[in-house]
């Protein structure tokens, strides 16, 4: 498990975040899974910056979840509200990880927020 920490607020976001790194893992995510503890979070990592790379599906995910994506340097690029079943997501710029969590995850973060992440 990783720890990710909001920098720019001085707040531990989860103690408790899984990272995705295989393909197989990064396209699963939250699929078949009705509802999210309030710490649960997946951290995606890709290889380099990119916004079709770091894009999201919604098929077979029963809940609303939170999407956080982040530049190379863990830097809050775009947030939103990813609802169910629609077919994809996409940052508005460039980013080379992203996070996934419960709907609370967006009160957490701001664009522009410096991220760090522990035990990756």
């Amino acid at each position: 498990m990783a720890q990710v920490f909001n920098r720019t607020k001085n707040l531990k976001l989860t103690d408790k975040a899984r990272v995705c790194r295989a393909f197989w893992e990064k396209a699963r995510g939250f699929m078949f899974r009705r509802s999210l503890k309030p710490d649960e979070v997946l951290i995606f990592v890709n290889g380099k910056e990119s916004r079709w790379n770091s894009g999201i599906h919604m098929l077979f995910v029963f809940t609303p979840i939170a999407v956080v994506w982040l530049s190379k340097d863990k830097k809050v690029v775009d947030k939103t509200l990813a609802l169910p079943f629609r077919p994809w997501y996409f940052p508005s710029r460039p980013a080379q990880y992203f996070l996934e969590g419960p709907s609370s995850l967006l009160e957490k973060v701001e664009v522009g927020d410096e991220l760090e992440f522990e035990g990756l």
